[in-house]
């Protein structure tokens, strides 16, 4: 068996080891560090900004002035948030590595799902009882192209005719 070891003994071991350890950082240099990045970032969005407006008004020549001029106030703050939302999603798009798809996974896609399809699925669904499923999945495809037609004609039932 082991000796008791008085609590005097691990106390003061203790309160030796915490009055030696290493001073924290308090926060104020990290919030100082994160004031100066959301600075940096404002600075570079603004002129990230700037320099899109200045391009959609040579691309737009005449009009576009009209539409900055029609926006008034809203411009800027329009445009930085513009500016904001493209640098999040570009972090966004690297930080999670994402890229487009490329043709050889499109067409492995395409095949897979070809190959799926066989006289036999329609038995093979009763009996795994995703029959239902599928049939969800089908009435969602066809409500969302039915909510495209609606937006599409601007009207709830037909056209609009003259």
């Amino acid at each position: 068996m082991r000796p008791a070891v008085p609590s005097s003994v691990l106390r003061h071991s203790f309160t030796r080891q915490v009055r030696s350890a290493p001073p924290r950082r308090l926060m104020s240099s990290t919030a100082e560090n994160s004031q100066k990045k959301a600075q940096d970032a404002l600075a570079a969005a603004q002129k990230n900004a700037e320099k899109a407006w200045e391009g959609t008004k040579k691309f737009l020549g005449p009009l576009g002035e009209r539409a900055g001029n029609l926006l008034g106030s809203y411009k800027q703050p329009l445009l930085y948030n513009l500016n904001v939302t493209k640098e999040v999603f570009k972090q966004i798009y690297q930080k999670e590595g994402l890229h487009p798809p490329t043709l050889a996974d499109i067409k492995q896609a395409y095949t897979y799902l070809w190959s799926q399809l066989t006289p036999a699925l329609p038995g093979q669904l009763i009996r795994n009882g995703e029959l239902g499923r599928v049939a969800v999945y089908g009435l969602q495809a066809y409500g969302i192209f039915k909510i495209g037609e609606i937006a599409g004609r601007r009207s709830l039932v037909g056209y609009k005719l003259d």
